[in-house]
């Protein structure tokens, strides 16, 4: 499944693209739903269901703890980038 989040508009003007695909590792700032503002590091991604996990995010369990809330990719605004990849560095590179 395609999936991915849009950048903030200083990445996308460094980098000349509007959405990457999320990694573990990115900053992310939530934009929309019930945890909106929140900063995090994303902590698990699935992409089968296109949703992250992002550090700070939780709800209660009934038993008792708490559970990871899974977030929409669509949904986050990526603030920081994880360049440890070759590929990925390559790939947002500002064509010249």
């Amino acid at each position: 499944m395609k999936f991915g989040s849009r950048l903030s508009e200083e990445l996308r003007g460094k980098h000349g693209k509007r959405s990457v695909r999320p990694r573990v590792g990115d900053s992310v700032r939530i934009v929309r739903g019930e945890f909106k503002g929140i900063e995090g590091k994303i902590t698990k991604v699935d992409s089968f269901a296109g949703v992250v996990n992002v550090e700070g995010v939780t709800h209660e369990k009934l038993k008792g703890g708490n559970a990871p809330v899974p977030i929409r990719s669509s949904n986050v605004v990526v603030t920081a980038l994880v360049l440890e990849d070759k590929l990925r560095k390559r790939r947002l590179e500002v064509p010249a």
